[in-house]
């Protein structure tokens, strides 16, 4: 990956280490670098995972992540909308924190970390996003000695 690329998580990506608590992971590889959509952030702050959402809110204070909102006038709120509803395409519709990790990292032509391949691999390939999952993020920690097979 590119070191200075920023990096949009999905609800899925970033759950898989708040869950485990091994966001410290995240932040000593990618510090300032992540870009939580607002839409991933509502999904994490559903009153039976606030825990997962206190994480997160540790890591946007200490500056690790932080918060982007998509701009309702902005071409990636067109994309956006296209990709969570049902247009005349016929396009397959996604999650709101994927769509929203998918549009921002369009834009800004940033990495986009999620693990639902079934569903995002068609826009992966379609916008030509650079793409991680959990297990690419692990073998990185893996690599640079922060984390052991053990």
């Amino acid at each position: 990956m590119f070191l200075t690329d920023l990096i949009f998580f999905d609800t899925d990506c970033i759950s898989a280490f708040l869950w485990v608590n091994e966001e410290n992971l995240l932040a000593q590889m990618y510090q300032g670098r992540i870009i939580i959509p607002k839409e991933v952030y509502d999904e994490l702050s559903y009153p039976t995972i606030s825990h997962l959402k206190i994480k997160l809110d540790v890591l946007i204070s200490n500056k690790v992540a932080r918060i982007e909102c998509i701009d309702i006038t902005s071409q990636e709120y067109v994309l956006y909308r296209k990709l969570t509803t049902r247009f005349v395409d016929n396009n397959k519709i996604i999650g709101k924190g994927e769509a929203a990790a998918i549009s921002l990292a369009k834009k800004h032509c940033g990495i986009l970390a999620s693990n639902n391949l079934k569903d995002i691999n068609t826009y992966i390939s379609e916008f030509s996003l650079k793409h991680m999952i959990t297990g690419d993020i692990l073998v990185e920690a893996f690599e640079n000695n922060l984390i052991t097979e053990h």
